[in-house]
Parts: C-alpha cells; sequence; structure tokens
C-alpha cells in the first residue's frame, strides 16, 4: 500500500508512455467507460430531466470525492499543506470538477450551458488524459495512485460525455456556445495568473510537458506568447467544430 500511494516516492520503474502496460490500462478504462455511458444513456434516454440527472449527480460526487482524496493524499505525501495548489482544477479536463457538478445540480440556462459544456469536451479530456498523458505515464508506475486515480476521473468525464449523448440532455442551443466561449477563457486566464505566481503549467501553456501540445511548442520554437495563443486558438477551433460536426449529424431532412 505504502508503495501503491508513493510514500517515500515510487520503488518501481515506470512502465513507460505507450508501453503495453499503459495502453491495456487505458483500454480498459475507456471500454468500461462506454458500456456504462450507452447502458445507463439508452436506459434513461425517454425518462425525465430529474431521472436523468440522478446519474450526474452520483458522477459529480464520484469524480469530486476522489479528487479530494487525492489532494490530501498529495499534501500528506510530500508534508506540505500547501501542495494543493499544483493540483487546482485548471487544465482542460479537470474543469469537469466543476462543470460536471453544475450539469447536476443548477437549473435553467446554467444546467444547459454545463450539459452542452461537458458534452464538448468530456470525452476530448478523457482520450488526453488517458492515452496521450506523458507527463503521467512516463514518470509513474501504471498501477499506482497518481496514474489510477486520473484515469478513474478522466474516465468519469468520458462517462458523462457520453451519457448526456446517449441520454439525450445535450441541448447544444447557439446561444449557450459563448457561454463555453466563456468558461473556456475564464479557466485559461486562471491558468495563465496561476502559472506566473506558481512557476507551473496549468492547461499546458508554457509547454507541452510530454503531451501533443509539444507538436504545437515545437512548430513555434517554444515563443511564450505564441505557443499560449495556438493552444487557446485550438481550443476554440476545436468547439466551433464540434458544434459544426453536431449540426451536420442532427439536422432534419426538411420535409418536401
Amino acid at each position: 500500500m505504502k508503495e501503491f500511494f508513493g510514500f517515500g516516492g515510487y520503488q518501481r520503474i515506470p512502465e513507460g508512455y505507450f508501453s503495453w502496460q499503459h495502453l491495456t490500462f487505458v483500454s480498459s478504462l475507456m471500454v468500461i467507460m462506454v458500456l456504462c455511458a450507452v447502458l445507463f444513456g439508452l436506459k434513461n434516454k425517454n425518462k425525465d430531466e430529474k431521472a436523468k440527472t440522478r446519474v450526474l449527480i452520483v458522477s459529480a460526487i464520484l469524480i469530486d470525492s476522489a479528487e479530494i482524496f487525492k489532494l490530501i493524499i498529495v499534501c500528506v505525501r510530500s508534508q506540505d499543506p500547501l501542495a494543493w495548489l499544483y493540483d487546482l482544477p485548471l487544465f482542460l479536463c479537470s474543469i469537469q470538477l466543476i462543470a460536471i457538478p453544475l450539469a447536476a445540480f443548477t437549473k435553467g440556462r446554467i444546467k444547459n450551458a454545463a450539459l452542452d459544456f461537458v458534452f464538448v469536451f468530456g470525452l476530448l479530456g478523457a482520450v488526453m488524459g488517458t492515452y496521450f498523458a506523458g507527463q503521467n505515464y512516463g514518470c509513474y508506475p501504471v498501477l499506482s495512485f497518481d496514474n489510477v486515480v486520473s484515469g478513474y476521473t478522466h474516465s468519469i468525464s468520458g462517462f458523462a460525455s457520453l451519457y448526456i449523448a446517449f441520454s439525450r440532455m445535450a441541448s447544444m442551443k447557439k446561444r449557450n456556445i459563448w457561454v463555453t466561449f466563456t468558461i473556456l477563457f475564464g479557466f485559461c486566464g486562471a491558468a495563465l495568473i496561476a502559472n506566473k505566481l506558481l512557476d507551473y503549467n496549468y492547461m499546458f501553456l508554457r509547454g507541452g510537458d510530454g503531451t501533443p501540445y509539444d507538436i504545437v511548442y515545437r512548430f513555434v520554437n517554444g515563443n511564450q506568447i505564441l505557443y499560449p495563443a495556438c493552444v487557446i486558438g485550438l481550443f476554440l477551433v476545436y468547439i466551433v467544430a464540434f458544434y459544426f460536426v453536431f449540426y451536420l449529424c442532427t439536422k432534419k431532412k426538411k420535409q418536401p
């Protein structure tokens, strides 16, 4: 248990980024994630909003409780009560720690906007935070506390996104795209400030850190103005592309 939680540092040599152990572990999580989303989504598709929301309430409790437990372990392990400052929900995927509870516990336009945000970014965060998390799987053993909790929380984000799709909870109203932009810009601004104050790399706005963002970082030669601008620009392009594809796929044929 001491080794699993990393007290005193991990003694095992990490299996490595894209090792068969890494791919097997995250693929198992993805299979479970998709199966649960399809099962619960189709089961609740024709039920009322209250019944559909119960699944999101459970998801919100599970993801946030796991994150709080992780912060406690991180602080105890490092013997630093301020270690949580380096685990703030200021990565693209960790925004779901706030967005899923908003989708579960609020009403009206805020709820609809939160549902759309989780729908748009939840699955992307799940894939990026498991298969392409080189900063984790290149540093820690696959079956370690850091990677297990990370895989667990990212899988819940992906589950929530797919569940919203299969249960038909996403409104994807055009007016809500601006709310999605606002949420994203707000977190990017907070990440930039935190990076400056803490000398950290929230939202990967200072470097790729072993993720696919390294491609952008190398493309702009590490320029600290162009690089974050390109990363944020990619977020915006993704939102527009997602909405565009969604409307193409759901557009009803005009009656003759």
